[in-house]
């Protein structure tokens, strides 16, 4: 019995470990696309001056980091696939989703062989999701001293 839960824990380990190191750097460049967005909207002097196109901006920066998430959750659904333990990839990506989001309905369950890949989604999910949010908020901190900056 032993020998069937290490396998159950080091499988996902190995199979997990590409896939969160991915999904690090497709929100790596999600957030290299935002700098060079608020870098050109500050050189053309709308960042920061109007309300209307710094919530444009921030409107866009959002829906990019939502992009991000749902690529990343289509590549642990992609997994799921590959380990053959869906019969569709709408069930993968469902189930996928379910995770990333640490929603955790528990109505599609994995084989135990593949269940530990749950919670690490899950993880990897919350702290993909605390970048969104620092990278959110570092757009709207900017816009912020701006104004604050052409004020005075």
């Amino acid at each position: 019995m032993a020998p069937a839960q290490g396998i159950a824990i080091l499988m996902p380990l190995v199979v997990a470990l590409p896939t969160i190191l991915g999904t690090i750097v497709i929100h790596g460049l999600a957030v290299l696309a935002v700098i060079h967005l608020v870098r050109g909207e500050e050189r053309l002097g709308h960042a920061g001056m109007r309300f209307s196109m710094d919530l444009l901006i921030v409107s866009g920066v959002i829906v990019l980091a939502l992009l991000a998430h749902l690529i990343e959750i289509a590549i642990w659904a992609v997994l799921f696939d590959f380990c053959g333990e869906f019969p569709q990839v709408s069930m993968a990506f469902y189930h996928s989703a379910v995770n990333y989001t640490s929603l955790g309905y528990g109505d599609v369950v994995m084989s135990v062989t593949w269940r530990f890949l749950g919670p690490l989604e899950t993880a990897d999910g919350m702290l993909m999701f605390g970048v969104s949010t620092a990278m959110i908020f570092a757009v709207i901190e900017r816009f912020v001293q701006t104004r604050f900056k052409f004020e005075q």
